[in-house]
């Protein structure tokens, strides 16, 4: 029989099995030892010799071919005719698509999902194109339309039907991941995927449909842009699919796709007698073929979410953490995208953003208003950028920032007053920034001192208590006093205990005693417990150490539980401390004894070694509750305190270190240190100084500056500054200029103000604020003098 007089397709397929039979017993293998060296499935190729079953793909006549050593060029063309057309297949015998397995979401247009906030540790942000790059995904959530979808997938499979399903939801509401999650069954059956686009999405569908064979899947995500297309071409789309899917001897095929609500309705619409009908076709097409999606998860869907978070997915965590009322599928959408948005901005709208992102990492609300971003963006543009700005740069940066993302977010949007809350006089405008941003520039920016233009502008035009007292302690810790003063005097002049604490520690720091103390009375009487404190440690450097303790007292009666634990120990007597450790070291000689141990030291060291049993740790747990110490390690401590044995201790240290214990990790580097042996010591501190161990990151700072590591030393010196530590900033100033940046050693001594002593700092920050002062002169008399303690001037 010849090809050549094959008109029936019938004739064709048996002609077509009759050859792979023959090919079969030729080479005398099972058909399981032929899909092993087809790599076929076992099920793809007994379908490909059953006379019930559809005509096999080519891509199984092909690999069937060359297992068997037969003309493939012979059987294809059999193929051909078995199906009955020609340009089911190309001129080289392949059908549309590639295997599903081959496949990478985010090419079939899967939004990569949001990164895990970056690391306190410095590391880099994940940028959006490196999240695409990785094609990381959060784990997936099924939802009721998962399982409607799933049904259409296992008709497919199982009964080999052809199917179609378009998923309708709001933007980035997961239509798209839903889809690629349901092809994942297909993938392990050996499915195709065909995504068409090129040259554009309709002309690609009209000109390759023809050649989509059994077992493929069509793509058609965003799928307005095919069943919408302009000039009729959407309805000669919908007419093509609608035979692709009714075509038996093509099938199973899937046509899967992704709607926003408004297009489903427009073209599922009935239009009246009168009008015109343009998508009829399409129409028909979508009839009980639509799954909606809601736009939020539900309580069953969030919980899950919720254990898979538990579970260890990052990306989960953080949606959950900062997504609204169920909108997770929005927020790890739209957020990559606003990172994109934000490295990208222009210089007006990058400042706008920069200056809203100092804002709230320094303690603004969560709105800020108009005037103030206005002000404060000024400072965070170059002379070249402010002076090529445009007269409108600021509704243009705004409608840049407002415009939205994926899932309806924007950097920077205005927000409204409900109805209920508004006041008889409109306020002024106001922005908020988008969590992810907000995040992002709390880590990003954390070493950065705003310009003077944002401290300006706060002082101008916030006028909330809290919000001016946050910034100014901001201010107050990265030496900006005068300003600082400016954000505490209006609040402390209502009796904000903060704020007039704040103020009294700006006079202390410039030398200005007697307003200070006049303040620390009106903070303390306010309520201010760290009042109290700050006049504790001045009564106790003064000596006066009855006015010390009458302070504590009230400390303590105000809820100070440190001032608390210093009354208590005051108040207890030498005579009942020492009963209190001799109470404590009979039981631990009771312990001794009842275990047949012949000292504290051999007690200690083998509840020490049990200790990292999981059966001993549990019990050092109890031991430790009942004791009255929280970490079991402390009370490991404590006992060896009683030693006074070294070894014992050091096999402590080291076997606490072992599980990550960063006072453990923290005492070995001591040791390390002492004995010079400097390489472990760093090493060790600095694996306590990332859990944020503060005095092991205050000893790597200066450790690794002694070893000459100047990049380590500045990045933990800096990290110390974050604490308020001027000491550690003065350091990096240093170390720059060991480097010769004279330029960044400068930048570091005008954040810090600082580096001789006070009298410099107040020298530096007269020169830098003249003009503020100049201008702004608040909180005094006309003849200078304070008409209240909160407006007493600042000395020169």
């Amino acid at each position: 029989m010849t090809t050549q007089n094959l008109e029936d397709p019938a004739a064709a397929l048996g002609e077509l099995r009759a050859r792979l039979e023959a090919g079969l017993v030729a080479v005398g293998l099972t058909k399981t030892m032929l899909a092993r060296r087809a790599g076929l499935g076992r099920t793809t190729v007994s379908e490909a010799f059953s006379g019930a079953a559809y005509v096999p793909s080519a891509q199984t006549v092909g690999a069937l071919a060359r297992a068997l050593n037969l003309d493939l060029g012979a059987l294809l063309a059999l193929r051909t005719a078995a199906v009955g057309r020609a340009d089911v297949v190309g001129e080289d015998g392949t059908s549309v698509g590639r295997p599903i397995t081959q496949c990478n979401p985010h090419d079939l247009e899967v939004h990569p999902a949001a990164a895990p906030p970056p690391t306190p540790d410095g590391s880099s942000p994940v940028a959006a194109w490196q999240q695409r790059a990785a094609s990381a995904l959060p784990a997936y959530v099924p939802r009721p339309h998962d399982r409607q979808l799933a049904e259409w997938v296992a008709a497919a499979v199982s009964d080999e039907h052809s199917g179609m399903a378009i998923l309708v939801g709001s933007s980035s509401t997961g239509k798209t991941r839903a889809c690629w999650e349901a092809v994942q069954s297909l993938a392990e059956a050996g499915w195709r995927l065909w995504h068409p686009f090129d040259p554009t999405r309709a002309e690609a569908v009209l000109a390759d449909i023809a050649r989509v064979d059994t077992r493929t899947v069509v793509w058609l995500n965003e799928a307005q842009h095919y069943l919408g297309a302009g000039r009729g071409l959407g309805e000669r789309i919908g007419a093509a699919l609608h035979s692709l899917l009714t075509d038996p001897a093509r099938g199973p095929v899937l046509v899967l796709g992704t709607l926003w609500p408004e297009y489903a309705e427009t073209y599922t619409k009935v239009p009246r007698a009168s009008e015109e009908d343009p998508h009829s076709q399409v129409r028909e097409l979508l009839a009980g073929r639509l799954i909606h999606l809601p736009d939020r998860f539900d309580a069953t869907a969030e919980a899950a979410a919720q254990a898979l978070a538990a579970a260890g997915d990052r990306q989960l965590a953080h949606a959950l953490e900062h997504a609204s009322d169920g909108r997770l599928t929005q927020f790890l959408a739209g957020a990559p995208e606003l990172l994109h948005r934000y490295e990208t901005a222009t210089p007006a709208a990058r400042a706008v953003l920069e200056a809203a992102l100092d804002a709230r990492r320094l303690g603004s609300g969560l709105h800020q208003p108009l005037s103030f971003l206005e002000a404060a963006a000024e400072g965070y543009l170059t002379d070249d950028e402010y002076d090529t700005l445009a007269d409108n740069w600021l509704e243009q940066a705004l409608a840049d920032l407002s415009r939205p993302v994926h899932g309806n977010l924007a950097p920077l949007r205005r927000t409204r007053q409900r109805s209920a809350q508004r006041v008889p006089t409109s306020p002024m405008p106001a922005f908020r920034l988008a969590d992810y941003l907000e995040q992002h520039g709390r880590i990003q920016r954390r070493l950065l001192c705003p310009p003077a233009s944002f401290w300006h502008g706060a002082c101008d035009h916030l006028t909330a208590a809290d919000e001016r007292v946050a910034l100014g302690e901001a201010a107050r810790l990265r030496w900006r006093l005068w300003m600082a003063a400016e954000l505490f005097r209006a609040p402390a002049a209502t009796g904000h205990p903060q704020a007039l604490l704040g103020l009294a520690r700006v006079h202390l720091t410039l030398g200005s005693d007697q307003h200070a103390e006049d303040l620390y009375g009106l903070a303390t009487d306010a309520g201010s417990v760290a009042g109290l404190t700050d006049l504790y440690w001045r009564r106790m450097r003064a000596g006066d150490k009855e006015a010390a303790r009458l302070i504590d007292q009230r400390a303590a009666d105000a809820g100070d539980l440190t001032a608390t634990l210093r009354v208590s120990a005051e108040n207890m007597s030498v005579k009942e401390q020492a009963a209190q450790e001799a109470e404590f070291a009979a039981e631990q000689a009771a312990a001794v004894a009842g275990g047949g141990y012949a000292s504290v030291v051999d007690y200690l060291t083998a509840l020490t070694v049990e200790s990292w049993t999981d059966t001993g740790y549990t019990r050092l747990r109890r031991q430790a509750h009942d004791h009255a110490y929280e970490d079991p390690y402390e009370y490991l401590f404590s006992l060896w305190s009683m030693t006074g044995n070294d070894e014992v201790g050091n096999d402590l240290c080291e076997a606490a270190a072992a599980t990550g214990h960063p006072e453990a990790l923290y005492q070995l580097a001591v040791r390390k240190s002492e004995s010079e042996e400097h390489a472990a010591a760093i090493d060790l501190a600095s694996r306590a100084a990332e859990t944020g161990h503060i005095k092991a990151a205050r000893m790597l700072a200066w450790d690794l500056e002694a070893a000459g590591d100047i990049a380590g030393a500045e990045y933990w010196h800096r990290r110390m500054a974050e604490y308020g530590d001027d000491e550690h900033l003065m350091a990096v100033a240093r170390l720059r200029q060991q480097v010769h940046d004279a330029a960044g050693a400068l930048a570091v001594y005008r954040e810090a103000a600082e580096t001789a002593g006070v009298d410099l700092a107040r020298r530096l920050n007269r020169a830098q604020d003249t003009a503020w002062q100049d201008h702004c002169p608040y909180g005094f008399d006309p003849d200078g003098t304070p008409s209240a303690p909160w407006q007493a001037p600042l000395p020169d």
